[in-house]
């Protein structure tokens, strides 16, 4: 008999199914104490949760026979997932659950953001009949902006062709191949559509690249008659930036179902603003969402518990020592290039080309490149990307990867290398491992270098000129850094150099301007590599 606990509460759809299914129990204990939970999680094989039970550590410390644990939602922030996966333990979510709702209550906010709905409802119940006031404006033929192309984005932008509104689509990796298909027009310029779009919606995860992506200049940029959603993450928009904006009117409005943090702490000071519309994460509060997510993780777990099947994974099993060390290496570098290549890019990705050439070409390297597109995607999804899902994400994004093996080495004995094709340009890495451990970087963008590629990357593209290396690295150290490994490689015949270097600690805003303000610098990136 398979027994799942479910210590949060969950739809009865969801419970149902389980108690539907032979041979499995479903133990329903809804409040228990992080105490209590531990003593009994070994008790069972699988274990469903939402966002209330934390799945810490010490939870999973002494996992017994629990060999998976599913989300009943998207996130994962409450279960630790590294934790899981040393213990071999399986971590699944529900992200498509709650799609619908999210996007139905994007379009709910922006057609209540544009016809004063909440603020008419309170005056009229006060007594007060004032059509005057509450002059709107229609959704029809007007442009929207929508920054983030995934589930949610392409949700809402279908909604948005019932209205007759034309679509301005942007991405920050890659373009859906549905998207040209609802006619949207795309761009990899977000500057287009803080200045063209009459109406904004974002749907990007929250992280370094995108935290403060809408900050006080982008607002600048908008027309006064722009009007802002946000049904992401709080802290995508700048909140101190977008209450001037209003304050001020320089753009016409914006609703908000997310903050940075919730509930807001300075939540009184939207009362002032009759042109902020906000909402307490509704996003994904339905009825038919829950229900969803609920069925959802119940047939994912029992799938997994009872055949193997696996779907919705946030981690995978780790493949032990049935791998060759020579490609576990190899995994680890292409993950590193991956990472790199998302820095440095520079636009939407279109197609990616893996070569595997020497010895490595002769082993299988599905694992290595797996490796290498969670390094390419991680940076650009909230969700963990992992060997089950890293795939069917690429697909999902239209970038297409192709893998090409040559047993004939060139300059070393083995070697993988990376060309991404982007909407700007190509950005190629070549890198090779040692003694199936040692790992080198020997080629960025057509510079041979050699580059151990550890935590904290800074790579230069600079004119060809004496006293780089000291100048960067007076910057460096009067910001408190110290350089580990240096690679330089030259182009002679352009007069164009790389200077790539490995860092103790990542530099701050302050010592990066400095570096870029070089009169010799013509780009630099900065890129965490673990």
């Amino acid at each position: 008999m398979i027994k799942i606990l479910i210590t949060d509460k969950l739809a009865k759809e969801g419970i149902e199914l389980l108690k539907s299914m032979k041979d499995v129990e479903p133990v329903v204990k809804t409040g228990i104490s992080p105490e209590e939970l531990i003593s009994i999680i070994g008790q069972y094989d699988g274990l469903i949760v939402r966002s209330e039970t934390k799945v810490t550590a010490k939870v999973l410390e002494n996992p017994g026979k629990l060999r998976g644990i599913a989300r009943a939602g998207a996130g994962v922030d409450n279960i630790d997932v590294p934790a899981a996966t040393k213990k071999g333990i399986l971590v699944m979510n529900t992200p498509g659950g709650n799609t619908m709702s999210a996007a139905e209550h994007t379009m709910a906010l922006l057609l209540a953001m544009c016809r004063h709905v909440a603020p008419a409802s309170t005056s009229m119940k006060n007594g007060v009949w004032d059509k005057k006031s509450y002059m709107g404006n229609q959704l029809n033929n007007k442009t929207l902006g929508i920054i983030g192309l995934g589930r949610i984005g392409m949700a809402v932008a279908k909604m948005a062709t019932g209205f007759n509104m034309k679509l301005l689509g942007c991405d920050p990796i890659a373009t859906p191949p549905d998207a040209e298909k609802l006619g949207m027009e795309i761009t990899d310029n977000l500057e287009r559509i803080f200045k063209e779009a009459d109406y904004i919606t974002v749907h990007v995860p929250k992280n370094a690249q995108t935290l403060n992506m809408i900050g006080e200049a982008q607002l600048k940029m908008m027309k006064p008659t722009t009007r802002i959603v946000n049904c992401a993450r709080g802290g995508i928009i700048n909140e101190d930036a977008l209450y001037d904006a209003l304050e001020q009117k320089t753009i016409a409005a914006a609703a908000l179902d997310v903050f940075t943090e919730e509930p807001p702490v300075n939540n009184k000071r939207y009362e002032k603003i009759a042109n902020c519309l906000v909402t307490p994460h509704l996003g994904a509060s339905t009825v038919e969402a829950q229900i969803e997510v609920a069925v959802e993780a119940a047939q994912i777990l029992a799938d997994y518990l009872k055949t193997g099947v696996i779907k919705n994974a946030v981690n995978a099993p780790s493949t032990g020592g049935a791998t060759p060390p020579v490609v576990t290496a190899y995994a680890t570098l292409a993950k590193k290039i991956g990472t790199l290549v998302s820095t440095m890019a520079g636009g939407q990705i279109k197609k990616a080309e893996l070569q595997y050439r020497g010895a490595i070409a002769e082993h299988s390297v599905g694992l290595i490149t797996s490796s290498f597109q969670i390094g390419l995607l991680q940076p650009y999804s909230e969700d963990p990307v992992n060997m089950v899902n890293a795939s069917a994400l690429a697909k999902e994004k239209g970038i297409s990867i192709d893998v090409i093996k040559n047993p004939e080495a060139k300059n070393v004995a083995s070697g993988f290398g990376a060309k991404v094709t982007t909407a700007k340009g190509t950005c190629t890495f070549t890198g090779t491992v040692f003694n199936d451990k040692i790992m080198r970087i020997i080629e960025i963008n057509g510079f041979d270098v050699e580059l151990t590629p550890a935590d904290n990357i800074m790579i230069i593209f600079n004119d060809d000129k004496p006293g780089v290396i000291g100048a960067v690295g007076t910057v460096l150290g009067k910001g408190g850094i110290n350089i580990q490994t240096m690679g330089v490689g030259q182009k002679a015949a352009e007069k164009k150099a790389v200077l790539a270097v490995s860092l103790d600690a990542r530099p701050n805003d302050k010592t990066m301007k400095e570096i870029a303000d070089l009169d010799f610098v013509n780009e630099v990136y900065l890129c965490k590599l673990d």
